[in-house]
């Protein structure tokens, strides 16, 4: 963006008594963190939106001017800002990081609250559990999805189908008996079992095969690269159960 240019602007926006429209918020913002002080005009019906993308030869609102400039919309303002734009296919770690930061998370606030301190073994142990409750209800929330993607790399799924079906209930299974503390055993032989063979089929597939796949570890249409997240999903619920089986 020019440095000498107006820091003025005019933002045209769609604001019907029935819809806001979320993008000329968010380009309304985008003005105000960049300082520029701009007149904003409200498009208040459908006939005033029909009329004024028809003067303007755009298809969609909102459009914003500056120094006289149409600029255009959402997107196109953030590239004039100089601003990074979301690519909804990009490959991102990040619904796993934040899975594991809130799992860690809510595990140190129930050592806090019943034990007086966030830093304990059982933080630990129940960060795990709880950590494998939450894949599981993703997995669970588009459980044809998951399928979808858990078939492109996993063994047994592969050589019998109804076994990504089991899948997501068997790691809500595991990981809510080891929370409770009730029927360890059962928990952590089903841990073991899933979690071994999960192992495996993601060494092969992306380390012996080396094929770029994306990860159904947090449910279906995920843009998580199948590789380090997907084997520490497996491992952890490997080292959970023989941790819980071993105390």
């Amino acid at each position: 963006m020019d440095a000498q240019l107006p820091r003025t602007a005019l933002l045209v926006r769609m604001a019907l008594p029935d819809h806001v429209c979320s993008w000329g918020l968010k380009a309304r913002h985008l003005l105000r963190m960049a300082g520029f002080r701009f007149e904003e005009r409200l498009l208040t019906s459908r006939a005033e939106v029909e009329a004024f993308k028809a003067a303007h030869g755009v298809k969609t609102t909102p459009q914003v001017w500056i120094a006289g400039q149409r600029i255009g919309g959402h997107d196109d303002l953030r590239q004039f800002l100089g601003l990074k734009l979301h690519d909804p296919k990009a490959l991102t770690y990040r619904p796993v990081i934040a899975l594991f930061a809130m799992a860690g998370a809510m595990a140190m606030a129930f050592s806090q609250a019943s034990m007086g301190s966030p830093f304990t073994l059982h933080a630990v142990e129940w960060a795990a559990a709880l950590a494998m409750c939450l894949l599981a209800f993703l997995k669970l929330k588009d459980i044809e999805g998951f399928v979808t993607g858990f078939l492109g790399y996993d063994l047994l799924a592969r050589a019998w189908l109804p076994y990504a079906h089991v899948y997501a209930w068997a790691e809500a299974a595991a990981g809510l008996l080891m929370l409770s503390g009730q029927l360890v055993w059962l928990g952590s032989a089903i841990a073991l079992f899933i979690g071994s063979i999960g192992a495996v089929s993601v060494i092969k597939a992306v380390y012996i095969e080396r094929r770029s796949l994306t990860c159904a570890c947090v449910g279906g249409g995920s843009n998580v690269p199948l590789g380090f997240v997907s084997l520490l999903e497996n491992l952890m619920m490997l080292a959970m159960a023989g941790w819980m089986l071993a105390a």
